[in-house]
């Protein structure tokens, strides 16, 4: 949406009111009414931390009143987080590569964008860089694109994609865990490189966004690094500049890539120096969280998390005069589903038996940081949550013929969602991408990182369809933009029937005799308390 920002207290005022104009029995309607609500102008992006998201904030708490679901937070619904907010200071801080030949000015963020995510920055660096691959550490599959090399006091340099013959869910799970795992080496910093044809955003919207504040944990022991780490990632056009002086041809290391192919690690000719200016400040935004509590005696007392996230980008820098980041799919429309699904459990004639926990959370744009802290310092005992089914950015814009409930593959939750499928005539599709991340990019891996099975839940598609076309140019137009607001088209309709999909498979976990396992072959059995 484009309206004047003097707009922007009527819309929160009305927007802070319960939904009641959408027709009772059209549930494709009462969800879209959720969505405008959420993700009108007068919620200014829901920016964690601002006064956009506390306003969406007291709408979600709002519905959950009038669903008459209990308050499940510290302070009633709400569960507060303490983050540190750190902006990178673009005109401040500099890099450059440094060769034999001289230095070679690198722009901020034209060319690199720093990361502001994950603890403090450290303010100058001056190091060796060493190539590591895929940047993948699995010693368990048998594959390890570190191994050899020496990481202490360097920048390590990664890229995108993986061995075709490991799955998409164990090289997402290393990705996420690498930045930890190479500070404990010794290593300074992870510059990540995306070859040309896996881009997923246009450089040009990732520098658009590049100002835009990060988050990192107030309480140090949460931190994904105890001392400063630099994270960055570059231009892919500009990525072949950090292999000068070596006899490796980028271009052909980007197609090795492209084809998950195998691709050597090897320490780099130049080095990358630095200086990152950043300002900090303290920041709370809170969780949301409510209960309907189980039928049965004996399992109420266990859990079944449902999770959305509620922030988005906030307000930020103009793209075709719109500075408004609506996030009206990513994530309004996964709120609204949730809130829809508390509906249909509340009247539905079969009542779950197990708790249901609704837990709608701040900071996912900023690294799941909302989810991990409830996942990792729950309102619940741990040990009472059998399950998370997330919901984030399923897309209404093309017909629901089949479902990807990511994770499906690793434990006895698939066989739930199979056996829906069977009933609703949705079959399960796998993830036509897998080197997206999608495993790790979202609120339920914060659950699996804590040893609970968990299914994130897409609309199902296959590579090199229609869908796949059309899904590819949202993300490439819209995703993380102004433009994912309420003017873009919308199958309301068809999100219904993915909310009543995911009603079904909530009952049918919240009812089984026995909780949810993770498969005998999953990686992610480790992880099991």
């Amino acid at each position: 949406m484009r309206l004047s920002l003097l707009a922007l207290p009527l819309l929160a005022m009305i927007a802070a009111t319960p939904v009641s104009a959408a027709p009772e029995g059209d549930a494709g309607a009462r969800w879209w009414a959720h969505v405008q609500a959420l993700a009108n102008d007068g919620m200014e992006g829901r920016g964690t931390g601002t006064p956009g998201y506390d306003r969406a904030a007291d709408y979600v708490i709002a519905q959950f009143k009038a669903l008459g679901l209990k308050p499940a937070g510290i302070d009633g619904y709400k569960q507060p987080v303490a983050f540190i907010e750190q902006v990178i200071l673009a005109d401040q801080s500099r890099a450059s590569l440094v060769g034999p030949q001289g230095e070679t000015a690198l722009a901020v963020p034209g060319d690199l964008i720093f990361s502001g995510s994950g603890g403090p920055v450290p303010e100058s660096i001056d190091a060796p860089m060493v190539f590591a691959g895929y940047g993948l550490h699995l010693p368990e599959a048998g594959h390890d694109d570190f191994a050899g090399l020496d990481l202490k006091g360097k920048i390590v340099v990664v890229l995108s994609g993986g061995p075709s013959t490991i799955s998409g869910a164990l090289k997402s799970h290393a990705r996420s865990e690498r930045a930890h795992w190479l500070a404990e080496q010794g290593a300074l910093g992870l510059i990540t490189l995306v070859t040309p044809k896996q881009v997923e955003i246009p450089w040009v919207r990732r520098v658009a966004l590049a100002g835009a504040p990060a988050l990192y944990y107030a309480d140090a022991t949460l931190r994904e690094t105890q001392t400063p780490f630099l994270g960055a990632q570059v231009d892919p056009a500009k990525s072949a500049q950090f292999f000068a002086g070596t006899d490796k041809d980028f271009a052909a290391i980007a197609a090795a890539a492209d084809a998950s192919a195998a691709v050597a690690s090897f320490p780099l000719a130049l080095r990358f120096k630095a200086q990152v200016a950043a300002k900090r400040r303290d920041l709370s935004s809170p969780n949301l969280i409510a209960v309907l509590p189980g039928s049965d005696p004996k399992l109420r007392p266990e859990h079944v998390v449902l999770s959305a996230h509620l922030d988005g980008y906030g307000v930020g820098k103009p793209i075709k005069g719109d500075a408004i980041y609506n996030g009206a799919f990513d994530n309004a429309s996964g709120v609204a589903s949730l809130l829809e699904i508390a509906k249909a459990l509340k009247a539905s004639k079969v009542k779950p038996k197990r708790s249901i926990l609704f837990a709608i959370v701040t900071a996912e744009e900023k690294g799941l940081l909302g989810a991990r802290y409830f996942a990792r310092r729950p309102t619940v005992p741990q040990s009472s949550i059998v399950a998370d089914l997330n919901f984030d950015m399923a897309l209404p814009i093309f017909p629901l013929t089949s479902v990807t409930p990511i994770g499906y593959d690793q434990s006895s939750l698939g066989q739930d969602a199979a056996a829906v499928s069977a009933q609703m005539n949705l079959p399960i599709t796998p993830d036509p991408f897998p080197d997206r991340n999608v495993f790790i990019r979202s609120d339920q891996y914060a659950f699996i990182r804590e040893g609970i099975p968990a299914l994130f839940f897409k609309y199902g598609f296959k590579a090199g369809t229609p869908e796949a076309n059309a899904e590819k140019a949202w993300r490439a137009n819209l995703y993380h933009s102004p433009f994912d607001d309420l003017n873009q088209p919308v199958m309301p309709a068809e999100s219904a029937k993915l909310n009543a999909y995911v009603t079904a498979v909530t009952l049918r976990v919240a009812n089984a005799d026995a909780r949810p396992a993770w498969n005998d072959d999953s990686f992610f059995k480790r992880f099991a308390k």
